[in-house]
């Protein structure tokens, strides 16, 4: 009977010596001045961690300064307000031996957006891997000063860099394209967001594999996008409202490429040429029919493209792709309200004229290009061929002159050539020649594929991490 007493009267103890230990635990506090963490101020990145399906295109603005700029020239959408990447310019080129001054430097993220310029101020696209963001920049010209930036989180990997487009601009906008398709306006001035649209959401597109190359394109303040989604291949939105104000149904089945838009006159008639994954299409670009689709053809439909189509005639224009694809001569035709497209002329890169990445000129009836890495012997060679024979060149560059993916941009006769590892070339076309007049190292660069970009007297290049200003007149 004893024992019991003793057993019971240990586990009454054990129970409370376990009981007060428990409630010890939750009462003791060991560090009482720690503070409350309220969102933020740990310093990290809002919305670091924001899904791909919570994009808030251009939720964020940072201004750092203001600036004004008697400058007036303009370099206001992909190749140039003509889309010709031609420009006549008053002044002269500096093509002495004297190198061109490099007036400023900026660091980015890795890309190959390359920029628009506008009174006094340079725009391009750039992406933060640390904030995962796109974000349109602005720059002065003159001083290359960042003055503004508007941003959003859209979190994407690394593939051969991120921003790959252009932006077009006028005096009341500029819109962008992001890597995911993310279309931003935002008032040129200020930087104030006008509107935003998403083509994956708005459009069901399918996004390339190496993100959106398209270029926004913008014709009398409409701006005219290739979404090539579900059911809509072209659309036209008001540049001021992002107002769709007309489509032209996807019964083609077409897929995004990275080929941009481009305005021509074919037959007499306006229209928009698009070379999308499926084949090639034109579009009209006239009040009357705007939208419309005029003729199609999948006899040339390279599985990349990102070149874009290159008139050379009233009825014919030039194509080229990559990997393999090479280049094409289709001919349109009208008769009366029918219209047929055909290949008039096809060939494999080591056979003809033909690129990889940049979209050719066309100067004085003469195609201008870069071979691309399957070109044969002409690989990564300057060349110039005849739009009737496009299997024998004019003329080339020297063996030892190759420039890889890089552009090229032509300036009162002048043809600016920048290799793809940062070193610029300046050559003089002539009818049936070319000569070289300079060449200057302007950075010891990696994968300079972003177009060039022209006002003022200075030239912007870039690199995959760096774009630069040079005063060329």
């Amino acid at each position: 009977m004893e024992d019991k007493k003793i057993i019971t009267a240990t586990t009454i103890l054990m129970i409370l010596i376990y009981t007060g230990i428990i409630i010890a635990w939750h009462i003791y506090n060991p560090h009482g001045d720690l503070a409350v963490q309220a969102p933020g101020a740990d310093n990290r990145p809002e919305g670091q961690t924001r899904a791909a399906n919570d994009v808030r295109i251009g939720e964020y603005f940072e201004k750092y300064n203001d600036a004004s700029s008697a400058l007036t020239g303009k370099w206001n959408s992909f190749r140039g307000e003509s889309t010709s990447n031609i420009i006549e310019t008053p002044g002269k080129i500096n093509t002495s031996e004297t190198d061109y001054p490099v007036l400023w430097s900026v660091e980015t993220g890795e890309g190959h957006a390359a920029p628009v310029i506008y009174n006094g101020k340079v725009y391009f696209l750039d992406y933060s891997e640390q904030l995962s963001s796109d974000a349109l920049r602005c720059f002065s010209l003159e001083t290359g000063e960042e003055l503004w930036r508007r941003w959003y989180r859209v979190p994407i990997k690394r593939n051969h860099g991120f921003s790959r487009t252009i932006p077009a601009i006028g005096d009341d906008y500029i819109i962008t394209i992001g890597p995911e398709g993310h279309v931003m306006c935002c008032d040129p001035s200020t930087g104030e967001l006008k509107w935003s649209l998403d083509m994956q959401k708005e459009f069901n597109t399918e996004v390339p594999f190496w993100y959106t190359g398209q270029c926004p394109r913008v014709d009398n303040g409409t701006l005219i996008l290739a979404p090539a989604g579900e059911e809509i291949l072209l659309a036209g939105l008001s540049c001021l409202t992002g107002e769709i104000v007309w489509t032209t149904p996807n019964t083609l089945k077409y897929k995004m490429s990275h080929s941009s838009v481009m305005p021509m006159t074919l037959g007499g008639k306006k229209m928009y040429v698009y070379i999308g994954i499926g084949g090639v299409c034109g579009v009209s670009a006239e009040e009357s029919d705007r939208g419309t689709l005029l003729w199609e053809t999948g006899k040339w439909k390279p599985s990349v493209v990102a070149p874009s189509p290159l008139q050379v005639s009233s009825n014919r224009l030039f194509m080229v792709a990559g990997y393999g694809t090479g280049g094409a001569m289709l001919q349109v035709d009208r008769d009366g309200s029918k219209w047929t497209a055909s290949v008039a002329e096809q060939h494999k890169p080591n056979e003809g004229l033909s690129s990889e990445q940049q979209t050719p000129i066309f100067y004085n009836n003469m195609i201008i290009s870069v071979m691309p890495k399957d070109g044969g012997g002409l690989r990564g060679r300057l060349v110039c061929y005849s739009p009737s024979n496009l299997r024998s060149p004019v003329w080339t560059s020297a063996a030892d002159e190759q420039f890889g993916l890089g552009p090229y941009i032509l300036i009162n006769k002048n043809l600016f050539v920048f290799k793809d590892d940062g070193e610029l070339y300046v050559y003089e076309v002539g009818l049936r020649s070319m000569k070289l007049l300079k060449k200057q190292r302007i950075m010891d660069g990696a994968d300079a594929w972003g177009p060039l970009a022209y006002a003022d007297g200075m030239l912007i290049v870039r690199d995959a991490h760096t774009v630069k200003c040079i005063k060329i007149i």
